[in-house]
Order: C-alpha cells, then structure tokens, then sequence
C-alpha cells in the first residue's frame, strides 16, 4: 500500500513538474477537485481524444458525431431521472469532520478482500511454478474462495440496500465491518444520507425572470433529444450510434484522487441504437469491442477487468464496468450499460414529441434500445499517465526517469538537438523541424549536454531524440535515439519521416484493435 501511495505521489508531482497538470488557479490556493491541463497536458488530452474518435466514429460507418450544447432545457433532467434519483449516499465522520461516499467506503473494503486473494494465489503461482492452474486453485482453495465469498454478500447486500434506499442498512453494513475513516481510524460515523450531484445556474438578465437551470451532469442526454434529427437529417438506419466528447459537471462532494473524481471533467461517449430484442447481442460485442480498444495501447492486459454491476442503475438491463489498475488499486475506466428504451421513451412522454424510429423493411414504427459506451477522458489520460510512469536502473548504476507513454499518444513525438549551439548545427536542426512540423508536433532543445536533453525528453514522454552533429554536414545523417530502449541509429535525414510515422501512426496502433 505504502508502494502505491508514494507511485501515486510521483504521478502527481511529475505531472506539475513536466507541464501536464496544474492546480487550478493555484495563486489564489486552488479550488479543491478542479485542474487545468497545462502545455503537455492539453497535447497528451487531444490524442487520446482522437484515438478514441477515430476508433469509434471513422472507423464505423454507422456512428456519427455530436457536440451538443452543455446547457439544456432543465426538463431533460427531469425526464431522464437526474432531477429525483442523481444521488450518492454520503456519509460523514463524526471526529475528522471528512465526508465519505458510504458505497466507495464499501467497495474499498471489499477490494481488500479481493487483493487478499490475488495474494494468496500469487504465492500458490510462485511455489507451483510452470504447474500451477490458477482456475483449479481458486475453485478449491478455501482461504480464497473465503475472501471471494465473502466479497461477493458485501457487494450484494450494499447493491440491495442501495436500490431499496435502505440507507439504515449501509450504515450498519459499514459499522458490521468496522469500516474506519481512512485519515484517522475513527468509527464515529452519521448517518447514511443522499446528496444531489447537479449545479445549478439561472438563465435571464434578471434574478425575478430568471431560469433554473442545471450544467449537464452527462453527455448521453444530447445525443437522446437529438435522436431524430441526427437519424433524419443523415438518413441513418438502426443500428447505428451517435458518439460525443464533451465536458460534464458534478459537485462531487468527495471528489478526491487526483483527476480521477473532478467536478468538472470530460467524457467520451457513444450511444448506439439497435432493434429492441437485439441489445444484448450489441452489449455483449461493444464489452468486446471496447476493451479491444484500451488493449491496442499496450498498457498491460493485466491491468484491466470486467465488473459486472450488482446494483443496476434506474435505466439499465445490464452493466458492465471495464476496471484498470490505478495505483490505488482497481477503478472504473469505462462503463458499458444495456439502457433499454427508457432515455427515448422519458424524452417522448415529457415533451409530448414522438421519439420512434420507423422500420421502412417492417413498415413498423419503434422505441429503440440502446447500448451505451462512456469513458472518462479525465480517467483515461491518469491510467496511461501513470502505467507509464517508470523509474529505472541502467547497466551503469544511474537511474532515470521515464515516461513511456505509447508513442501515438505522446504530447512531441520527437525533439530536434543540435550536439552545439555552432557551426552551423542550429540551423540545420530548425530546417529538419521546418519540414517535420507539418506531420508531427516536435520540438527544438539545444540547452544543456545532450546526455541532460535525453533525460528531460525521457521525462516528457518523447519517443524519439534526434541529434544533429558535425558528421551530418558532411553526410546528411543524424542520430535518432529511441526513449523506451535508449538505442541509437544513424539515418539520413530523408528517412526520418517514415520512421516516425511507423511509430506513431494511429492507423498501425489501432490495427491491433483488428
């Protein structure tokens, strides 16, 4: 645990230090679960962004895109149950004064459980070697199928007090198992109580006239209320999906870990329309689908599990979390929900419009079910940042920091360097970026030994250094270091396009998806 936590501490601090993330108005001491993405942040956001959009809307041609407005009619809430059933049940420590999610407090004890078992099937792995068989030791161990067991009523009795709004049963859920605050051991707990995450705002130029409004706690409601316009005005024929990335808000009052529960965050969402019937033939291919996705990024198959809900939400048949390994351990990444017809059919009855879809090979009209996928942006840039946070010996005794982020999303895909600020090095190096800045965003070093420029690259995450040095006026070849394995190549400088584009083409990492 201490392990994760000081890994935890690295993430953060190198992410201020190397230009990824800021405190959000920090001069003024910040606003507690709110960041700014700095000038390498901002770089690294846009190409998950646009790994996912590729992968998800042009590589389909049954989904289309959407950027719907942030500020919605206040109805939408009220019709899509955000109004009356958008809450979390908190929780507060009498001693510390800290307010806690009662299910997060829940879901951290059961985890431990869940560890407790990996580790106990770690040591049977080690001590059985080539002949271990995981399945047969977790299906007849009694220690694990203790911990697992034992996991699983936890889950479930919460999953059945929450649906039921048995709070009194999460309390003593959570004083049966001891649960203390985490800062401080205390077990002085309040009771169990439901919060509403959504801000509101007003609309009008005056406070008398003014509109209650909300900012949207989701992206998915509008891509609903444009159902219709997007499946007419682009002739589209079920199935097919509507995807959008956008901001969303909620007043997160345990908004902790980092970017991982902001209060102001991004999501990357897609709603895919199938034929009543059909959906969990969908659900079960988008769960194949997406996690095929996160795989081609080569962040370590281990690192990811399905988590199928106990509890499901008011809107959904079937759920599906795809969970990673944070360095505080197993967090959702991304939810796959089966939601039935409720969105269309809710829209429908509150604004009094027909929200069906007419079947022209059925002569029918319908409600479509939907199959949705949503993942946090937020979420998935702290899951590559800090999977590929690494600290490492070399042959020689020194250590170096590294970022190996997968090259296709990395901020600069190479830094130019000329060995001296002389004889006509700089000027060869900035006519090398002149024509590789059409294709990729690269940038120019000449400060410090270029040993020192390595190491600061490396910590940025830049796969590729390139050096310029004497022997390039006579020959026209350059050095080109690679960051994960440090080896390095002497090229012609006509050949340093296809190299970097081998590496980081979208079109060569999402062929793994394939």
């Amino acid at each position: 645990m201490a392990k994760q936590e000081d890994l935890f501490k690295n993430v953060v601090s190198h992410a201020k230090e190397y230009g990824f993330i800021f405190p959000s108005s920090e001069i003024y001491d910040g606003l507690s679960a709110v960041y700014d993405y700095a000038q390498n942040g901002v770089e690294l956001k846009k190409n998950i962004r646009e790994y996912w959009w590729k992968a998800m809307v042009q590589m389909h041609e049954n989904i289309v895109g959407l950027d719907a407005a942030i500020l919605m009619h206040p109805t939408t809430w009220k019709a899509s149950g955000h109004v009356d059933a958008f809450n979390d049940p908190l929780i507060d420590n009498k001693d510390s004064k800290k307010r806690y999610r009662a299910d997060v407090l829940i879901e951290d004890y059961a985890e431990k459980l869940n560890q407790k078992a990996e580790k106990e099937i770690e040591k049977a792995s080690i001590r059985f070697g080539e002949a271990f068989n995981r399945d047969e030791f977790v299906s007849t161990n009694a220690r694990v199928l203790e911990y697992l067991s034992r996991k699983k009523d936890i889950l479930e009795r919460m999953a059945k007090s929450l649906g039921d709004e048995n709070l009194e049963d999460v309390k003593a859920l959570i004083e049966e198992l001891e649960i203390a605050d985490p800062e401080t051991g205390s077990r002085n707990w309040t009771d169990v109580k439901q919060f509403n995450l959504m801000f509101g705002t007003k609309l009008g130029a005056s406070a008398e006239n003014a509109m209650d409004l909300y900012l949207r706690p989701e992206t998915a409601q509008g891509i609903f209320v444009n159902f219709l316009n997007v499946q007419k005005s682009g002739r589209m024929k079920i199935p097919f999906g509507i995807a959008q990335t956008g901001k969303a808000f909620r007043n997160e009052i345990v908004a902790r870990q980092f970017i991982f529960r902001m209060r102001e965050f991004e999501q990357m969402e897609m709603q895919f329309f199938v034929k009543p019937g059909e959906e969990m033939k969908w659900y079960e291919y988008w769960k194949k689908t997406r996690l095929n996705w996160h795989l081609s990024l080569g962040l370590g198959k281990e690192n990811y599990r399905f988590h199928d809900h106990e509890k499901l939400a008011h809107y959904a048949n079937a759920a599906a979390d795809i969970e990673f390994n944070f360095p505080f351990g197993f967090k959702e990444l991304e939810g796959i929900h089966s939601r039935t017809d409720f969105d269309l059919k809710a829209h429908e009855q509150y604004s009094g419009k027909k929200m069906q879809y007419f079947d022209a090979e059925t002569n029918a009209n319908y409600t479509p079910y939907v199959v949705e996928t949503s993942v946090g942006l937020d979420r998935m840039f702290l899951a590559v940042f800090s999977n590929s946070l690494k600290e490492e010996t070399l042959e020689d005794g020194s250590t170096r920091t590294v970022l190996q982020l997968p090259a296709v999303l990395a901020p600069t895909k190479a830094a130019v360097l000329p060995l001296v600020k002389k004889d006509g090095l700089p000027e060869v190096a900035k006519s090398i970026i002149e024509d590789l800045k059409w294709e990729f965003n690269v940038a120019y070093d000449e400060k410090d030994a270029v040993g020192r420029r390595y190491r600061r690259q490396d910590a940025l995450g830049t796969p590729f250094c390139i050096t310029i040095d004497h022997q390039t006026l006579e020959d026209n070849t350059v050095t080109i270091r690679h960051r994960d394995s440090m080896k390095q190549d002497r090229v012609a400088i006509s050949g340093l396009k296809s190299i970097i584009e081998n590496e980081v083409s979208i079109k060569n990492w999402l062929m793994k998806v394939k």
